[in-house]
């Protein structure tokens, strides 16, 4: 990769981004159905990862190249009554990674999960976790050789752990 990626801290700014990249995560396969964005982020199984964004335990990076963003990162914590799809406990936060579609498989998702997992550990987290599917073959293989653990494989997604 020649370009140059900046790893960054994302602001309120961020937050459109953040929604739209949290959408690419979950619809990641280019051959299923993809409902529109809006009617996507109104659903619940999304809508959780991105309501009330800022909320204790939230946490995200977004990565540049020169001024345009190109992928995003996150943690969040769920509450047992409403747990994300990667949920292991209340104190682990699930971690999401999305990068648009052109920038895929150049290394910007290594960038931005290892310096996550950098952000993890300053925030003082044991571990995180995940949802991945198991047909996403990039993004298990990008999960596994960055320390995440197969825990548990429900509905066709496996629940990943990488303590810290």
């Amino acid at each position: 990769m020649t370009d140059v990626v900046e790893i960054i801290r994302a602001t309120d700014d961020d937050s459109a981004f953040l929604r739209a990249m949290s959408y690419e995560a979950m619809y990641w396969d280019p051959d299923a159905p993809r409902p529109g964005l809006v009617a996507g982020l109104s659903e619940d199984h999304l809508s959780r990862y991105v309501e009330g964004w800022g909320r204790a335990g939230d946490d995200a990076l977004v990565a540049r190249d020169e001024v345009v963003r190109i992928g995003a990162a996150w943690l969040r914590l769920f509450p047992a009554d409403r747990p994300g799809y990667g949920f292991v406990d209340e104190a682990t936060p699930e971690l999401g990674i999305a990068v648009v579609g052109e920038r895929r498989g150049r290394g910007v998702g290594r960038m931005l999960l290892d310096a996550l997992l950098q952000l993890a550990r300053d925030e003082g987290h044991a571990a995180v976790s995940l949802s991945v599917s198991e047909r996403n073959l990039p993004a298990l293989k990008l999960y596994e050789t960055g320390g995440f653990e197969r825990v548990t494989l429900a509905n066709g997604s496996w629940t990943m752990l990488r303590r810290l």
